[in-house]
């Protein structure tokens, strides 16, 4: 009987070929890696918030030095935050709030109403926004969901109307697909249907970059829809055409007690004169 005997065992060759064959295996398998790593880092539908790529794009640099015209402090929450501390924020001396009520046409914020009652029942002057997804369904069906599900307006002086949240695409390109004409068109389409829904003109929350890129930098809304502008650094910079001023400005991603804080560019009376319409 054969015994077998260790290292006894015949040991294979691979031919120059075999070698270059298992060589190109092995990249493929490692170019294949980033590919798989950019899927992973795609958000799950619906998790979308304010700002989110705001420093990817932008990027970041120093705070408000505190020396602007008077401005009234204020934060924007999702669902990320959960269950906010809103006497905490009231006492630190926030003032306004925008919560996320929708996004698309099937979203709704499952903590929407922890938000949006309990910033109001502090005190707080409040609105909603809507996340923009214009790759999914119309401008009009989107307003109309939004309208529907807490994007709706009231007159009671301490509800500012909805606000668009319109930036980049955190679930594939940046700009939804759209041409710049196309994306101007979408906007349009939600903001004439929301207005016709509510009465109000939203608020268009955007960045300059973005808004350069994706719409041309269109001037068009500039006359009747207010500015919340994203930019995270000593001062809110250049504004997108047709905006002599901006509203709103987001500044930070990194405050305390919840991150997404803004500035409203003007006193508390301003931000109720916008509530009142």
């Amino acid at each position: 009987m054969p015994v077998h005997r260790p290292g006894s065992a015949r040991r294979s060759r691979l031919s120059p070929a075999g070698v270059l064959l298992a060589a190109l295996s092995a990249l493929s398998l490692l170019l294949t890696l980033p590919t798989a790593a950019r899927a992973d880092d795609v958000p799950p539908r619906g998790s979308a918030r304010l700002g989110q790529g705001v420093i990817e794009h932008d990027g970041q640099g120093g705070r408000p030095s505190g020396g602007e015209a008077t401005q009234t402090e204020g934060v924007d929450v999702s669902s990320h935050q959960g269950n906010v501390a809103w006497q905490t924020l009231w006492n630190s001396g926030v003032k306004w709030a925008y919560v996320k009520a929708t996004e698309s046409t099937s979203y709704e914020n499952p903590y929407f109403a922890q938000q949006y009652n309990g910033s109001y029942n502090v005190g707080m002057i409040r609105g909603a926004y809507h996340f923009a997804t214009p790759d999914t369904s119309s401008g009009a069906a989107q307003a109309n969901f939004f309208a529907s599900n807490g994007g709706g307006w009231s007159r009671d002086g301490r509800t500012l109307p909805g606000a668009l949240d319109i930036e980049w695409n955190p679930y594939g390109a940046a700009c939804f697909g759209k041409s710049q004409s196309g994306m101007v068109s979408w906007i349009r389409d939600f903001l004439t249907t929301y207005k016709a829904r509510t009465g109000r003109d939203a608020v268009i929350y955007t960045a300059t970059s973005w808004w350069k890129q994706c719409t041309g930098n269109y001037s068009g809304f500039g006359a009747s829809n207010p500015l919340w502008i994203a930019r995270y650094n000593t001062s809110p910079g250049e504004l997108p055409a047709g905006w002599g001023f901006h509203t709103m400005w987001q500044y930070t991603s990194s405050g305390p007690t919840v991150g997404d804080h803004n500035k409203f560019n003007g006193a508390l009376d301003r931000v109720r004169a916008l509530a009142n319409g």
